[in-house]
């Protein structure tokens, strides 16, 4: 049985980049349609240059064939349109009778770098509309590293020597971030109605050494069904830790 992941996100929000991470490969990922042929990757290019992208689509990486995800790809825009088909699509996933067809969980991808820090109506309408039923949402702050350079600038013209100011840089954005306003926008703004059950911060994914230990295991904390936690846990490979913590568990 495969683990099926609906990862949701502005362009260069660097979704590829995490699901790379997480099935621990650089290569890019064989493409599916609903009818289980693999599409040539010229076709999908050609495709989305034509701004046509099909949610049914499954993604998914030699390295692990036990994932499979799909990619809002295109839901960026915020137009109602875009908004509906990811809403028809986590309701059509959801009434499927086969476990192994349904949508387990969502990462929903939110870039921090210069120009993506300010919410938008995409954002504000999933979180406020989409109805997602018991699938587990995350919100996944990712380039986070985009704040430590703000940080190290600021520390520098306090007169901290570039040396500490580089060390010191990561911790000032976590806590400036955790006082910051998109938080208050996730969790405590009117309206919103269906906050994720938690969020992380995923910095240096880019990085050959880049870690995604944290998505795994938060992942795995907020899906509540055991049978679910299982799959995912089995079919992850990227946190041994995880596994054999989970295999005593259960």
């Amino acid at each position: 049985m495969r683990f099926r992941i609906l990862i949701i996100g502005r362009a260069n929000a660097g979704k590829t980049t995490i699901l790379q991470r997480v099935c621990n490969t650089r290569e890019n990922p064989e493409i599916y349609n609903s009818d289980g042929e693999e599409i040539d990757p010229a076709v999908l290019m050609a495709s989305r240059e034509r701004g046509v992208h099909h949610i049914e689509n499954e993604m998914v990486f030699a390295s692990n064939p036990g994932f499979v995800f799909h990619d809002s790809r295109g839901f960026e825009a915020g137009g109602q349109s875009e908004f509906e088909k990811v809403k028809d699509f986590i309701a059509s996933r959801s009434k499927k009778s086969r476990l192994s067809d349904r949508i387990h969980v969502i990462w929903y991808c939110i870039p921090m770098d210069e120009d993506g820090r300010s919410f938008t109506e995409a954002e504000v309408k999933f979180f406020s509309q989409c109805d997602t039923g018991s699938i587990a949402v995350m919100a996944l702050f990712t380039k986070f590293d985009a704040l430590y350079d703000d940080e190290f600038a600021e520390l520098i013209s306090k007169g901290v020597s570039r040396k500490d100011a580089e060390a010191l840089a990561p911790q000032h954005a976590k806590e400036a971030f955790a006082n910051g306003p998109q938080l208050k926008l996730l969790y405590n703004r009117k309206g919103n109605q269906r906050p994720p059950r938690c969020h992380i911060c995923l910095a240096d994914m880019d990085k050959e050494n880049a870690d995604c230990g944290i998505l795994i295991e938060r992942t795995a904390d907020i899906l509540d069904d055991d049978t679910l936690k299982q799959m995912f846990v089995s079919t992850q490979r990227t946190n041994v830790e995880l596994s054999v913590r989970y295999a005593v568990e259960m």
